[in-house]
């Protein structure tokens, strides 16, 4: 009985795949500059990020489509990427370039709205994606570093589209966090099935190499991210629950309850390298941090201990 081959998708359900709208997750980081100073309810400063978000979301898809371009010859040869649009013709590489420079001119041309600060960190973006779609992502690294930069630049936009700034220590835990996510997905493309196709900066890894810098990278987010809540300082928000609780109970707001946050902080990381050490999930971190449970609600109770925190408490 003879197979029925794959029915080819439709034009614009393959623009849409290749677009990632799973991986706009990411650009959520440009709202971590309202949030850990208050601000993510004030409505002008809302609506900035909002926007700063938008337009990341479009600048990462617009660099999405180059690198799958660049990448169509070796992705034809992966078990998994081959089902990419452009890999597999169903998206014309012509087309794909056209759409992510329509893409990228109409980020860019948006951004001025939000000032010329916000429109150097996305023109860094953009040029930091290129650099890696051409170059560093075939060098050992050089390519770690890259994708660790793009996570760091996406909350730096936030900063520069509102003018508040993460703390010093929060920062260097983001970047940390981007290092030990990026060192994982090196190690799971090198201890995986699909070694044999993968990039060819792979080839100057060794697997005891990527386990040091995954470790170190770890730690360092402990120690950042603990050194953050040892040092907040309660931010302005004057919500109806916190003046209550300034009223009644002030003893409280004395308290270092963001220290508290540091434990899904140290049960996410711990989850993340027990995931990515006995499997090849950290390959894509997006899908594994959406489909891993425990982690899952690692982050999310994280994400909700942190605005009760701040904007309650």
């Amino acid at each position: 009985m003879k197979q029925k081959k794959p029915r080819k998708r439709s034009l614009p359900v393959a623009i849409l795949i290749s677009l990632r709208p799973s991986q706009w997750i990411k650009n959520l980081s440009v709202f971590a500059a309202i949030i850990f100073t208050g601000e993510l309810f004030h409505p002008l400063h809302f609506q900035h990020s909002l926007l700063a978000f938008f337009i990341f979301c479009l600048l990462s898809s617009s660099s999405y489509l180059i690198n799958d371009t660049i990448d169509a010859p070796l992705d034809r040869l992966h078990p998994v990427k081959k089902n990419r649009p452009i890999a597999k013709g169903e998206l014309p590489i012509s087309l794909a370039i056209f759409l992510s420079l329509i893409l990228a001119l109409f980020s860019l041309a948006s951004a001025f709205s939000l000032g010329s600060g916000f429109v150097f960190t996305c023109l860094l973006f953009i040029f930091t994606h290129y650099a890696y779609s051409f170059i560093l992502k075939k060098k050992a690294i050089y390519d770690i570093l890259g994708i660790a930069a793009s996570f760091i630049i996406r909350a730096l936009a936030g900063e520069a589209a509102t003018g508040f700034h993460m703390p010093v220590w929060l920062l260097f835990s983001l970047i940390f966090l981007a290092l030990f996510i990026a060192t994982g997905k090196r190690r799971s493309e090198l201890v995986g099935p699909t070694k044999a196709t993968a990039r060819p900066a792979l080839r100057r890894y060794q697997k005891s190499l990527l386990n040091f810098y995954t470790s170190i990278f770890a730690v360092s987010t402990i120690i950042a991210y603990a050194l953050f809540t040892f040092s907040s300082q309660p931010v302005s928000f004057q919500g109806y629950f916190r003046s209550f609780i300034i009223q009644n109970f002030p003893d409280l707001m004395n308290r270092k309850l963001m220290m508290i946050t540091l434990g899904p902080v140290i049960f996410g990381i711990m989850r993340y390298g027990q995931i990515i050490f006995e499997t090849t999930e950290g390959e894509r971190p997006e899908r594994m941090i959406a489909s891993d449970i425990p982690l899952a609600l690692s982050v999310f109770l994280w994400g909700a201990m942190t605005i009760a925190f701040i904007y309650v408490f």
